[in-house]
């Protein structure tokens, strides 16, 4: 049965032909590419007539979500699953660098992979370890997220925070500065600003709180990429074009020095069932999405969605199907997108969510069931969707032939291939990187 959830792509349907040409187009300039490739014998002479097929290995554009439960599964079978699960669909893994989890107790930090457990909160060495083994881009999540709990300790007047700030990004670079390129710097800046019982640190009500973050971020990661995050982007209240508050912020920023590197946007979907086509009635309008992603690209700093979860509600299938739709909607409008350079779901599994017990679907983000898999690690129609999309609608595989000056074109998404060459009685494996350079050659000798 058809979730009445389904009535949010109204909105999409009767703007279906233009949406179709903007993706189409869209993903066709900007995540293809082509490479001239010259093939030649050992006396440099040209070769006619060489087959080479070309097979895609791996993204350059980044997709991921969190790797927050990595070792978390009940058996060691169940984690080998999570890991090979995560490792097939995504590229890229979010790490936990919460401060308040980070360093529980000052001055004895979680770094190491034998550190003391926390519940979601892998340390960055184990985490660094599953990237390694896998081939997975690792991106820290964040450097001050000044609106969490935070520790007794980590609260005082501002200079004293500042200063406390400052020594941990400098372990942190010390650390993991050439082990991890992406850093959210802040993070949720907008969340509970006029709630006075979370008791927040000082610094999250500094005028200076983003440029100094990214100053004091900049002197520890030099050549690093430096993000900004925040999830106060996409309704009527919080869009104005360049009005907008978020997009001030970091327009102030700028003009201010501060070294932002990315923007980040979250696309979370937290409202009641009873609410949701309701609340989603700008947020989930495909034409809003466009309008967001060209304001902020005039900005001049790339877009990455950086959390996103779609509600399933419920295990009913055709309450699934509806999170999968979301998927094959909305992954191909920010794909296409020349500004966007990465999109990262949150939740990889149901039932281990923050705010609420292992297994415990009344309450916390558990509610909302917007994991990619099911609390028994069972793949739902929208982890199958992912996968259908990167691996293969969104995958090159080619065969191209030398014409007589020994050239061949290859078009495709950019990203690394293995190349399979026979020709000149040989047969020669190469990998080849195709990437945004706007003239790409490559010459290789058959001998």
């Amino acid at each position: 049965m058809k979730s009445e959830l389904c009535k949010v792509f109204e909105k999409w349907e009767r703007n279906d032909d233009y949406l179709n040409a903007v993706i189409n187009a869209g993903i066709e300039k900007n995540r293809k590419g082509d490479v001239t490739l010259y093939l030649t014998d050992a006396s440099n002479q040209p070769l006619s007539g060489v087959k080479i097929r070309a097979k895609q290995i791996r993204h350059q554009f980044k997709h991921g979500a969190n790797c927050f439960m990595l070792d978390e599964m009940p058996t060691p079978e169940d984690n080998k699953y999570y890991e090979e699960t995560f490792a097939k669909v995504f590229n890229l893994a979010t790490l936990p660098f919460y401060w308040n989890t980070l360093e529980p107790e000052q001055g004895k930090p979680r770094y190491k992979k034998d550190s003391p457990y926390i519940y979601r909160r892998p340390t960055p060495d184990r985490c660094l370890e599953f990237c390694s083994e896998y081939g997975i881009h690792p991106k820290a999540h964040c450097l001050n997220y000044p609106c969490i709990k935070t520790l007794d300790w980590m609260n005082s007047d501002l200079q004293t925070e500042k200063m406390l700030l400052t020594k941990h990004f400098k372990e942190l670079g010390e650390l993991y500065a050439d082990k991890i390129q992406d850093w959210e710097v802040t993070n949720e800046t907008f969340w509970c600003y006029h709630n006075e019982e979370k008791h927040l640190p000082s610094i999250y009500y500094a005028r200076d709180l983003i440029e100094w973050s990214f100053n004091a971020a900049r002197q520890f990661f030099p050549g690093n990429n430096l993000i900004i995050n925040d999830n106060y982007i996409w309704n009527n209240h919080e869009f104005f074009h360049d009005r907008s508050p978020y997009f001030m912020q970091i327009e102030r920023a700028l003009l201010k020095g501060a070294p932002i590197d990315t923007i980040g946007m979250q696309f979370h979907l937290f409202c009641k069932r009873e609410h949701f086509l309701n609340y989603t009635q700008q947020s989930c309008d495909p034409m809003r999405h466009l309008d967001v992603m060209d304001c902020y690209a005039m900005l001049g700093k790339p877009l990455q969605i950086t959390e996103i979860t779609f509600p399933a509600y419920s295990p009913e299938t055709g309450d699934e199907e509806f999170q999968a739709e979301m998927v094959r909607r909305f992954y191909p409008l920010w794909f296409s997108h020349k500004a966007m350079n990465g999109i990262i779901y949150w939740n990889l599994i149901d039932g281990y969510a923050v705010g609420a017990e292992k297994g415990d679907f009344s309450k916390g983000e558990n509610y909302y069931r917007g994991g990619l898999l099911r609390y028994d690690l069972s793949k739902k129609p929208a982890y199958d969707m992912i996968d259908e999309l990167f691996n293969h609608r969104w995958r090159t595989e080619a065969t191209i032939e030398t014409d007589e000056k020994g050239k061949a074109i290859l078009r495709g998404f950019y990203g690394d291939y293995e190349l399979t060459i026979e020709g000149n009685g040989v047969t020669k494996k190469q990998v080849l990187r195709l990437s945004e350079n706007p003239i790409q050659t490559k010459e290789i000798c058959l001998n």
